[in-house]
């Protein structure tokens, strides 16, 4: 560890002093990875009345689209697209979506936000919603892929007898994923 700056206020800072927080940030970036996979395994405690708990949803999802062929950040943003729900359940698709956002590109991130309106042409309409939410993105460049990700393999992935690879096949992404920030 190195020392700390000696700054109180940031209006004090010198270059050299960022220079030293970003160099130790970058040393320590693996804590998101494990943090991201601290969070998802809390998931296990999350069944909500499910036949599965949510952290069996968030692996069924992220086997399902590593299975079709998704690229690492489809299947790595698959794996944490409920992981916001450690934290609230009715904002979890913005949550996660703001965890992810800094490691893959805009799309995916559009996915997530949205994920909950396109899952909702499958259950929407049993408390009065309209299942028809995910119209409203009509013409996004992301449309189709959130459209896959939800009819193929978030609303299908409740399955007890399902084979589900487990959190440990995809720690790897993750850490790989969250381990440089791709944009800020």
């Amino acid at each position: 560890m190195t020392s700390p700056t000696s700054f109180s206020r940031m209006d004090e800072s010198t270059a050299e002093q960022w220079a030293r927080i970003g160099a130790e940030t970058s040393r320590l970036q693996g804590r998101t990875a494990d943090a991201v996979l601290g969070m998802l395994e809390s998931l296990a405690e999350i069944t909500d009345g499910f036949a599965v708990d949510q952290l069996t949803h968030c692996l069924q999802t992220a086997t399902r689209a590593e299975e079709a062929g998704a690229d690492t950040e489809v299947v790595v943003a698959s794996l944490c697209h409920d992981i916001g729900k450690v934290v609230s359940i009715f904002n979890h698709p913005r949550i996660a979506a703001e965890i992810l956002r800094p490691y893959v590109r805009a799309e995916v991130v559009e996915m997530i936000v949205a994920h909950q309106d396109f899952q909702g042409r499958h259950y929407y309409h049993h408390f009065g919603g309209n299942p028809d939410a995910r119209d409203h993105y009509q013409g996004e460049v992301w449309y189709a892929l959130a459209e896959r990700f939800a009819d193929e393999w978030d609303q299908t992935s409740f399955d007890p007898d399902y084979p589900t690879l487990p959190l440990s096949h995809f720690e790897p992404l993750v850490r790989e994923v969250f381990s440089k920030p791709a944009a800020l």
